[in-house]
């Protein structure tokens, strides 16, 4: 058998046994490294060297500062929003749509989100009389905004193991994560009129103007954070040191909602998952060098030919493939398995690197909502406390809507292209 579809297998085998991911992938590539006879120092050798990259110190800085956000911050955004929509029939549905995107334009982690902005919004919208399924299914369909919309973690990933510039990855996600976010909110508003959902009287000029007033330094963080990435004011890694500079100067000495005592367990939290985070992308420079030097990628390159030479057939069996695989992977996992398989088929069919890799996160975050992992999906109905069938066909319509996104950026090259190409 190929090693390199043996690194593979065992991940995907481990993985559904409860083994966590990078432990499975450590294990899958060093039966693949002693089944071809590799000397087990290319182990540690590429760890370090899959980790040595400044443009990952990005990823413990964003989480970070999305674990602060949480504590603090959250509230903030979220009563922005409400004077904002609140007095719109079903404004609850679209104040978690729109504080899920401001959200996710700090924190880059859809789980994040989901715990951040459904935590507080399904409970307010269960208590106005909501269905708690309708509740669960939007908060959880919201929070995959939170790795689509720039900054994201699995866009550093995946620049991490190309030579894609995260920058540019970040500026082409910012259409497909409004495109998203504005069709969402559509559906929200077309779901709170045709089932009478609740609506707030709308608030006067004055009260508007005191919850932006009270709410503006949290307003100001994804404008500073995106702003001076797009601006060339300074590089993702830097703008993420800044996100957790300024979340911790309003939480603790502006806002005072956060307190000196639970700072270690904030930086204990994101501590545990940078540390799964690296070491997985550590281990994927072993693993990949393994798929690579087995000719796994040109066995899959001469499969895809075989069945088509259409590059717009080829762009759909993509999809479906990462459809399929974010049912049962986690996204960065996915990313690092799959991009060194795939980097042939990308030259030989002239996909642009940095497109495909905006189409593969935005696939995988799909992947969030969907069984049997779907962690947003689960997180949400577990907030919700409600079946998850009945979650599940709730969301179904703006799953769809997701879909039918996942498409246009696919077929639409310019909308993930067009804006990097301008602002480089």
């Amino acid at each position: 058998m190929n090693v390199g579809a043996v690194v593979i297998i065992l991940l995907l085998v481990l993985a559904f046994l409860g083994i966590p991911i990078y432990i499975a992938l450590g294990i899958g590539t060093l039966v693949a490294l002693n089944m071809a006879g590799m000397p087990a120092l290319v182990l540690p050798q590429k760890l370090f060297a899959g980790m040595n990259s400044t443009s990952l110190l990005a990823i413990p800085f964003f989480i970070l500062a999305g674990n602060i956000m949480s504590r603090s911050i959250t509230s903030k955004l979220i009563d922005i929003a409400n004077a904002l929509i609140g007095w719109i029939r079903g404004s609850l549905a679209l104040v978690t749509v729109l504080a899920s995107a401001l959200f996710g334009a700090i924190s880059g982690s859809g789980v994040a989100t989901a715990s951040a902005i459904g935590g507080i919004t399904i409970p307010a919208m269960k208590n106005e009389g909501y269905p708690d399924h309708f509740a669960a299914a939007v908060s959880a369909i919201s929070s995959i905004m939170g790795p689509i919309i720039p900054p994201s973690i699995t866009l550093i990933v995946y620049a991490s193991i190309t030579n894609v510039s995260v920058s540019a990855l970040f500026m082409g996600s910012v259409f497909p994560g409004v495109i998203l976010a504005l069709s969402l909110i559509v559906y929200a508003l077309f779901y709170g009129k045709r089932h009478n959902l609740p609506a707030h009287e709308r608030q006067p000029a004055r009260k508007v103007a005191v919850t932006f007033k009270n709410g503006i330094w949290a307003l100001l963080m994804p404008v500073i954070i995106l702003g001076g990435i797009f601006g060339g004011v300074f590089t993702p890694t830097e703008a993420a040191a800044v996100a957790v500079v300024y979340a911790l100067l309003i939480s603790l000495f502006v806002y005072r909602d956060m307190s000196w005592k639970e700072l270690p367990g904030v930086f204990a939290d994101a501590s545990i998952s940078t540390a799964t985070i690296m070491v997985m992308v550590g281990l994927s420079k072993a693993s990949s060098y393994v798929v690579v030097t087995s000719g796994l990628p040109q066995q899959m390159l001469n499969l895809f030919t075989s069945i088509t030479n259409n590059r717009v057939v080829i762009l759909l069996l993509l999809n479906l493939l990462f459809l399929i695989i974010g049912m049962l992977m986690e996204a960065n996992a996915a990313i690092i398995m799959m991009t060194p398989i795939l980097t042939p088929l990308l030259t030989a069919f002239q996909i642009d690197a940095l497109q495909f890799g905006i189409i593969m996160s935005f696939n995988l975050c799909i992947g969030l909502v969907t069984p049997p992992v779907g962690l947003c999906l689960l997180l949400s109905n577990q907030i919700a406390e409600t079946s998850l069938s009945k979650a599940l066909k709730s969301m179904l319509p703006m799953l769809l809507i997701s879909i039918v996104v996942l498409m246009l950026i696919t077929y639409a090259e310019p909308l993930t292209t067009w804006l990097p190409s301008v602002l480089d």
